[in-house]
């Protein structure tokens, strides 16, 4: 591929809003003055055009001399120029015409024209650009309405008056957190009598309340269970759709109306590494190209004992390279925090890379409230190459771009993750070192800082793209250490269920935690059983019903999280697989973490295989 060709794809991509938008820009400067690029660019070059690239960008064809070979031998000819339209080459004899410095033959510049009538003009782009950028993109507003008049005529003219009590159920939930919103969202830890909160009591109460409308309505004891646990999980996603679809959709305003940032104060990146030789040399480079006036890198190898250390001392002189015996994350995080100095801590995995603007967008958020204590960055995947790398992709969208979204305005994320998350260092110091009582240490962390009464946002802008387990065995590994730490942090602070003096993380956050690590895949799979159940018991119209309302639901929701985030629209294929498929391996995983707690089975680390793209 020639350079004119490469700067072509490139700034395509960037009009149509495909990767990291700085970094694009960044790579296409370099380009452009013949400087080389580094491996890591080349490497996400090729990912996001499809095409490798070399790194020494002189290296290219020139598109004023075709080089052509035959017989073994090489020979120019600079009188043949390409059409910037077709991209075969104009003859001496073939009409052409030349338009904003480019060559084209006679009949495709005709195309061109033809086209521009019916195309939005570069000034309009920018402007439509702009006006997303602005928080005023009029297509998540139509997506978010099309969510609310599905959601509710569906439940309303095909599912009957005991439907539309239960979802009335998940409305009047909607409506209290949403008044609750307008408090202070920080905890001013004041002491007050123990009790769980409405939401809980509200999904703890919801079947029986529902059961009691399917006796009354004279359903025999056959049907009931059916129609109850697909009430129950229907009651829930109304609330959960009612909820976090305008939460999100205003946490996308603030951000994008958010003014610049104001000042950089000095930020220590803590890289914690154990056996990561096939991808710290990508995260090490991107760190180092990442725009921030004031930052300090600090890699702590964790025993490795592969090369990780002897590449990362490659760059000493640019990072502060730490080595310790093997403790494990938590310990590894702790070491390099007694020799940070920055006021903000960033911490990024070994196998992720960040944006190139992501330390400036990340240490914005602390910037909204004095009581923030962190701000979680926006994970991608990146190695999207097959069926369960581009479903993880898909639930990371919505999860963060819906569901985060969501806390955020409560200002109350659960989990500021290890991948790209900062902390305030005074508040982090406060909350305690990381524990090693858990296998999350990003989740546990989280926690400790909410209970303390403080804030945790979000930053959308603030990206990173991580490697995900690309086959089933790897998957399951990660998420048998997930969901079996996760329940342990659950465990470990299930006092805050009970406790208002916690603020939102006992209204509203750890519930909904509970709701989706112990009540959902109980949920889901009593609801596949009843769904079955009820086929064969003449109720199939009901169960097929409610299936289709839960998947255009979740499709319109998936529509809405890739808008939002401006992401690939070929993801929203997937979103059926988050509801048939990929869900049911989910809550497989799930419930067999709870039975290993239950049984107190000891929860070890496990990880999945770097592939190193």
């Amino acid at each position: 591929m020639d350079k004119n060709s490469l700067i072509i794809k490139l700034s395509k991509a960037i009009e149509q809003s495909k990767g990291d938008w700085g970094r694009n820009h960044h790579i296409l400067k370099r380009i452009r003055q013949n400087k080389e690029i580094t491996n890591s660019d080349s490497m996400y070059l090729k990912r996001l055009l499809g095409i490798k690239i070399p790194m020494d960008v002189n290296s290219f064809e020139s598109t004023s001399t075709r080089i052509l070979k035959k017989n073994n031998s090489v020979f120019t000819n600079p009188n043949l120029i390409k059409c910037s339209t077709c991209g075969n080459e104009i003859k001496l004899d073939e009409k052409s015409s030349r338009c904003e410095e480019k060559w084209y033959h006679g009949n495709c510049i005709q195309l061109i024209a033809d086209k521009s009538k019916n195309q939005p003009s570069n000034d309009e782009k920018l402007e439509n650009k702009e006006k997303r950028r602005n928080g005023k993109d009029p297509i998540q507003l139509v997506i978010t309405g099309i969510i609310f008049v599905f959601l509710c005529t569906s439940v309303y003219f095909i599912l009957g008056p005991i439907s539309m009590i239960a979802m009335s159920l998940g409305g009047a939930m909607t409506i209290y957190h949403i008044i609750g919103s307008r408090n202070k969202l920080y905890s001013k830890n004041i002491k007050s009598k123990r009790a769980p909160s409405i939401f809980l009591l509200f999904l703890l109460g919801s079947p029986f309340l529902i059961g009691g409308l399917i006796a009354y309505e004279g359903y025999t004891l056959l049907e009931s269970p059916v129609r109850i646990i697909l009430l129950w999980a229907m009651t829930i996603s109304f609330w959960s759709t009612m909820l976090f679809v305008p939460m999100a959709v205003l946490s996308k305003y603030r951000e994008d109306t958010q003014d610049d940032v104001k000042s950089y104060p000095k930020i220590s990146i803590i890289i914690p590494a154990y056996n990561e030789e096939k991808v710290i040399k990508n995260t090490i480079e991107g760190l180092l190209e990442t725009k921030y006036p004031k930052k300090e890198i600090i890699l702590v190898d964790d025993g490795s004992t592969d090369k990780t250390l002897s590449i990362a001392t490659q760059y000493k002189d640019q990072i502060k390279v730490l080595h310790k015996e093997n403790g494990g994350k938590a310990s590894a995080l702790n070491y390099g925090l007694v020799y940070s100095t920055g006021e903000i801590i960033v911490i990024v995995d070994a196998d992720t890379i960040i944006g190139r603007n992501s330390l400036k967008e990340i240490v914005k958020g602390f910037e909204i409230n004095e009581h923030v204590a962190a701000v979680a960055g926006n994970i991608k995947v990146r190695n999207r190459m097959n069926w369960i790398t581009k479903c993880q992709a898909l639930e990371y969208i919505t999860g963060i771009q819906i569901v985060r979204r969501a806390f955020d305005v409560f200002g109350s994320i659960t989990i500021v993750p290890g991948a790209l998350g900062a902390f305030k260092k005074s508040l982090l110091t406060e909350a305690g070192s990381y524990g090693k009582e858990t296998i999350v240490e990003d989740f546990d962390q989280t926690i400790k800082l909410l209970k303390a009464g403080l804030i945790t946002q979000g930053s959308s802008k603030a990206t990173a793209y991580t490697e995900a387990p690309n086959t089933l065995k790897d998957f399951f590994a990660q998420r048998k250490r997930w969901y079996r730490g996760n329940i342990q942090v659950l465990k470990r602070h299930a006092d805050a269920l009970t406790n208002p003096r916690f603020g939102y993380l006992q209204r509203l956050s750890l519930p909904y935690l509970f709701l989706g690590m112990v009540i959902t895949p109980i949920i889901g799979f009593t609801a596949s059983i009843n769904a079955i159940l009820g086929v064969i018991l003449g109720d199939g119209l009901y169960v097929l019903q409610v299936s289709l309302i839960f998947t255009i639901v979740h499709y319109l929701m998936c529509a809405l999280a890739i808008r939002i985030d401006d992401e690939d629209p070929k993801l929203l294929w997937y979103a059926g697989f988050l509801v048939f498929g990929f869900k049911q391996i989910v809550d497989a995983l799930l419930l067999k973490a709870i039975i290993e707690q239950l049984r107190n089975k000891k929860a070890t680390w496990t990880s999945a295989k770097r592939i190193g793209v």
